[in-house]
């Protein structure tokens, strides 16, 4: 088994509240300063940063998880990570097909671009993506592993867009595949305050909207190889697999 450090929690200039300088070459290039051997993209509502990342990450020896931070329109927002790029693009009609279309206003929110691994501009998204969904989260949960994704509540330590802070607790009945703590919290002292969450497997991301975040606190994966199903035996702790946190 090998050990890998992740942050699996990243924004691009493709998330309005994403500093212009979140290039996927310098992203790509901070994480490999940081060490980080599997790094997830999650922008806000939209995966159409993904590939470019991962063409950039491959030749740098870093393993791309590719994904989006979902709103819900509990304003629960969470993580979704996909496999194969048919999954992904399915899931990207899906996120279209439910963000409200509201226009961005550049100047309150930030541009939302889409890039090459040259860093020219290939899109800027007209409809805001910072707004929450119009279905819920057990809706968004479903089409996840419909298409064999991974599920994971964002920041559930948080005083907003968590879903604690939204529902008031995490319900048994989601089918979750992790939950992630902020790079704030201490795992230990957070399951104390939150005992019935014991038994979930937890990681712990920066949330990078800078690139100085990146990779400031990172998640170790215990695995034999860097992909997408050993991420998924290790979320389940399963064949010698485990994740470990700042406990």
């Amino acid at each position: 088994m090998n050990l890998y450090k992740a942050d699996l929690h990243t924004h691009t200039v493709l998330s309005p509240c994403g500093d212009l300088e979140m290039s996927p070459i310098s992203i790509v290039e901070k994480a490999k300063r940081e060490k980080i051997d599997i790094l997830g993209i999650t922008d806000h509502n939209s995966t159409k940063n993904c590939k470019v990342l991962d063409d950039i990450a491959k030749d740098n020896d870093i393993f791309i998880l590719k994904g989006a931070e979902v709103a819900s329109k509990e304003e629960v927002h969470c993580l979704a990570f996909f496999d194969k790029y048919d999954e992904l693009n399915e899931f990207q009609y899906f996120l279209d097909d439910h963000l409200p279309k509201i226009k961005n206003d550049v100047n309150k929110f930030g541009y939302q671009l889409v890039l090459d691994s040259k860093e020219n501009i290939l899109e800027q998204i007209e409809y805001l993506l910072i707004s929450g969904l119009n279905i819920g989260i057990s809706e968004i949960e479903t089409k996840v592993h419909e298409l064999n994704g991974l599920f994971i509540p964002a920041h559930i330590d948080r005083m907003r867009y968590s879903i604690i802070s939204q529902l008031g607790f995490v319900p048994n009945d989601l089918n979750v595949d992790a939950l992630e703590i902020s790079k704030h919290t201490i795992k230990k002292e957070f399951i104390q305050q939150n005992n019935y969450l014991a038994d979930y497997c937890f990681i712990q991301s920066s949330d990078a909207h800078f690139l100085e975040d990146i990779g400031n606190v990172k998640t170790i994966f215990q695995m034999n190889d860097k992909s997408f199903n050993e991420v998924k035996l290790a979320l389940k702790e399963e064949a010698g697999r485990k994740v470990m946190c700042n406990e």
